[in-house]
């Protein structure tokens, strides 16, 4: 009966490394929460033990309630070995009888327990290895002690049982031993369980962060970006490179195409550059770099293979990706700047020219009519040749002056239908030469604009004069004027033969033109005038149906020219 009520109190006294391990695998545990679970355990343990312990033939009193005193005191810290210490002397002092109980129950308060105290701060620094040696040295102390005192009664009062006694004693010694090192290693190996399930909730953590902040980063560039493992299937990709890559069947999206193969994002046909990238840089070879133009879309296509740096080979690659630059824009300002440099180049040759040769045209001109006057009338058709072809040279430098010219102009609030209504005679009087009509179609009560009269007059003759060039054997010239949310419309629309889109590429730069006595320099001049105006010049057209000019004027930049000015008349004034 003595062994079994031993075996069930070191059963009970290995309760706190259970309670240890429970409290580990509840979820969202507190890690405060520790110590007082610990300390509660231990003390129940303890009173569980003293209500369990058995009494020998001889007068011992045996119960395992410093065991879980011990561990607890370790584990739990200071705190808990006070608890512990006043529910071990509450619960002690009522057993009390003989003087020998009073003096070892004296000794085991002013000598364990200071000891006791002393080894909690090392223990909970220490590694598994030592914290078994401090627990077995403090056995080792403890059993000493009550193996003492045991003898010493034994001899007192039973010298016969002397034999007996040892046996007990090397059992109640092993049984420490072995729960105390049970314990331990059981709260060890949890603890070491914690430490590393709290690395690799950590290192989770920060690859979730680099995760976000690798795809955040390829949301918000402007590239197009698609990355894939070493199977092929798509790990990140954005929103651009679905722009860049449109699907005729149906709208993809982001969260849609992660974790399916490449070759489902890209057409095979119009992009198979992109799968043969790809399917190289998972092969392992360097980074490629492909210029693609379709659709009049141009695109900078870079693949090349990811790598782990530790690794050699093939083994190396994780995966691949490509990035794809939309230069389009790029490219169509590149080509504004080559017009630029262009017209630079024409204002540079109007300038140096203007005075070397209107001058002396001018006079030639004056003498030409005066040799005119002085001769029969059967040389003034030949005379008003060479007048003619005097003014037309005399032209062509005014349009020359009015492209290298790059000064302000001035501006008034005016009513485009009114600009557009004073100019209609000449146009009409043009049309009637050649046999056109010629309707005009204002919108009322069309917003008033800052334009330049002068320079307007010459935009819209320039494009109603191209209009009726373009009409060979009848047609009709339609103007008309349209005003929407904060910009108004001039439309210039011809039914004649039409334009190429290769010659409406080149439409507006300087010495080009498709007709046989034309300069090449109507229609830079109608853009230059646009620009001045803060406008935009849009050109629609379809070979046999015809072409329209479509002027487009900013409300806003007109209102916010007045205010520059205002504020540039205060400052001057202050």
């Amino acid at each position: 009966m003595m062994w079994k009520t031993m075996l069930l109190q070191i059963f009970i006294s290995i309760l706190p490394a259970v309670a240890y391990q429970m409290w580990r695998d509840r979820p969202n545990h507190h890690p405060k929460a520790r110590e007082i679970l610990i300390g509660a355990v231990s003390g129940i343990s303890m009173v569980l033990c003293m209500l369990l312990s058995h009494h020998s033939d001889f007068g011992y009193q045996f119960d395992a309630r410093l065991i879980p005193y011990v561990v607890g005191s370790l584990y739990g810290g200071y705190w808990s070995m006070g608890a512990l210490t006043i529910i071990y002397i509450i619960s002690r002092l009522p057993l009390l009888d003989t003087s020998n109980q009073w003096i070892s129950y004296g000794l085991l308060l002013f000598i364990f327990c200071p000891l006791l105290m002393m080894s909690i701060r090392p223990f909970q620094l220490a590694k598994r290895a030592d914290k078994l040696k401090i627990g077995a040295t403090l056995v080792t102390v403890l059993q000493l002690f009550f193996s003492t005192t045991m003898m010493i009664n034994v001899q007192l009062s039973a010298p016969e049982s002397l034999q007996s006694t040892e046996l007990l004693l090397i059992g109640m010694a092993s049984m420490s031993y072995l729960v105390v090192w049970c314990s331990i290693l059981i709260i060890e190996n949890m603890r070491e369980h914690e430490l590393l399930h709290r690395q690799f909730r950590r290192m989770s953590d920060k690859y979730r962060a680099e995760v976000q902040k690798l795809q955040q980063f390829i949301d918000e560039t402007t590239l197009g970006v698609v990355l894939v493992d070493t199977e092929g299937r798509i790990t990140h990709l954005n929103e651009v490179s679905l722009q860049q890559l449109p699907s005729p069947d149906k709208k993809r999206s982001v969260i849609e195409m992660k974790g399916r193969l490449f070759t489902e994002l890209f057409d095979p046909v119009r992009d198979w550059q992109c799968i043969s990238m790809l399917n190289k840089a998972l092969g392992g070879e360097r980074s490629s770099l492909e210029l693609v133009e379709t659709e009049g879309q141009v695109l900078v296509k870079t693949a090349f293979a990811i790598r782990d740096n530790e690794l050699v080979g093939l083994a190396s690659i994780t995966g691949a990706a490509i990035i794809m630059h939309d230069i389009t824009e790029l490219r169509k300002l590149r080509d504004e700047l080559g017009r630029m440099d262009r017209l630079s180049l024409v204002g540079q040759m109007a300038a140096s020219i203007t005075h070397e040769i209107r001058n002396p045209m001018a006079v030639i001109r004056g003498f030409v009519q005066l040799m005119k006057e002085r001769t029969g009338e059967k040389q003034h058709e030949y005379f008003r040749i060479i007048m003619d072809e005097l003014d037309r040279a005399n032209m062509i430098i005014n349009d020359f002056l009015s492209l290298a010219q790059n000064r302000m102009i001035d501006k008034a609030f005016a009513s485009l239908n009114d600009i557009v209504t004073e100019i209609m005679p000449l146009i009409q009087a043009d049309s009637n030469l050649r046999g056109l009509h010629v309707h005009w179609n204002p919108q009322p009560d069309l917003p008033e604009l800052r334009l330049n009269d002068k320079e307007m007059k010459q935009l819209i003759l320039n494009l109603a004069r191209n209009g009726l060039e373009a009409m060979k054997d009848g047609g009709s010239l339609i103007l008309s004027t349209r005003s929407y949310p904060g910009k108004v419309e001039l439309r210039v629309k011809d039914t004649g033969i039409g334009i190429t889109q290769e010659q409406m590429d080149k439409l507006f730069e300087p010495f080009f033109t498709t007709k046989s006595s034309g300069t090449g320099l109507g229609l830079p001049v109608c853009l230059s005038i646009v620009e001045k105006h803060h406008a935009r010049i849009d050109v629609e057209s379809r070979i046999g149906e015809g072409t329209t000019f479509i002027v487009t004027f900013s409300i806003e930049e007109s209102l916010s020219e007045v205010a520059a000015g205002a504020g540039y008349a205060v400052s001057s004034v202050g």
